[in-house]
C-alpha cells in the first residue's frame, strides 16, 4: 500500500493528492490518515511542496464533502421521511427521532460539520444531513473547509516533520481510526436489533 500510494503521489503530484482525498470522502478506499502523512513525507523528500500538498488535500476533501451535501440537498427531508416510514429499522431511525435530529442539527449544525471532519466515516456521512436540512451552502463550505484544511494540514505536517519515521503517525492514528469505525458499525448493529417503530 505504501509503495503504491507513494508512487501515485510521485507521479501525479498535487492532482493525485486532491483525487485521493476526494475519493476518501466520496467512498473511503484509502483513509486520509495514510494519504496526507505520505504527502508530507514526499514533500520532505523534495516532491510536491508542503503548502501545495496541504492545499490539494484540503480542496479534494472539500469537493468530496460538497458532493454528498448536494446529494442530500437533492434528496430532501420529505423523501427521507417516506424512506424512514418504509425502512426505518435499517436506517435505525423513527420519524420522531428524525424530527428530534432535525431540531438538534439546526441548533448545532456548524459545530457538527466542523468537528465531523476529524472523525473517520463521520466526515463522509455528516455532509448528507447538512444537505437534507438545507444548511446554508456558504456556511457548510466555510466550516467544512476549516475542518478539512486543519485535518489535512496537521497530517501532512506530521509526515513532513517525521519524514522517514512517518510510520509513527500511522501507528497512533490508524488504530484509533479503526476503533472509531468498528464502534460505529457496532452501534449500527445494536440500533437495528433494538429498533422499535413509533407508537
Amino acid at each position: 500500500m505504501f509503495d503504491w500510494i507513494t508512487g501515485f503521489l510521485d507521479g501525479g503530484g498535487a492532482v493525485a493528492i486532491a483525487a485521493l482525498m476526494f475519493l476518501e470522502n466520496v467512498f473511503p478506499p484509502i483513509p486520509s490518515e495514510l494519504i496526507m502523512p505520505l504527502a508530507g513525507f514526499n514533500a520532505a523528500r523534495g516532491g510536491t511542496p508542503l503548502w501545495l500538498a496541504i492545499l490539494a488535500g484540503g480542496l479534494g476533501s472539500l469537493a468530496g464533502a460538497w458532493f454528498w451535501y448536494l446529494a442530500g440537498r437533492a434528496f430532501g427531508a420529505h423523501r427521507l421521511r417516506r424512506l424512514i416510514a418504509r425502512h426505518g429499522r435499517w436506517l435505525t431511525l423513527t420519524l420522531s427521532e428524525f424530527a428530534a435530529a432535525e431540531g438538534w442539527f439546526r441548533r448545532h449544525g456548524r459545530a457538527v460539520v466542523f468537528f465531523g471532519r476529524f472523525i473517520p466515516t463521520v466526515r463522509t456521512l455528516i455532509s448528507i444531513p447538512a444537505g437534507i436540512e438545507r444548511m446554508p451552502q456558504g456556511q457548510f463550505l466555510l466550516f467544512t473547509a476549516l475542518g478539512s484544511f486543519i485535518w489535512s494540514g496537521g497530517l501532512a505536517l506530521a509526515g513532513y516533520l517525521l519524514e522517514d519515521r512517518y510510520e509513527a503517525v500511522e501507528h497512533w492514528i490508524d488504530p484509533l481510526s479503526t476503533a472509531v469505525v468498528l464502534g460505529i458499525i457496532a452501534l449500527y448493529v445494536w440500533r437495528v436489533i433494538r429498533w422499535k417503530p413509533d407508537a
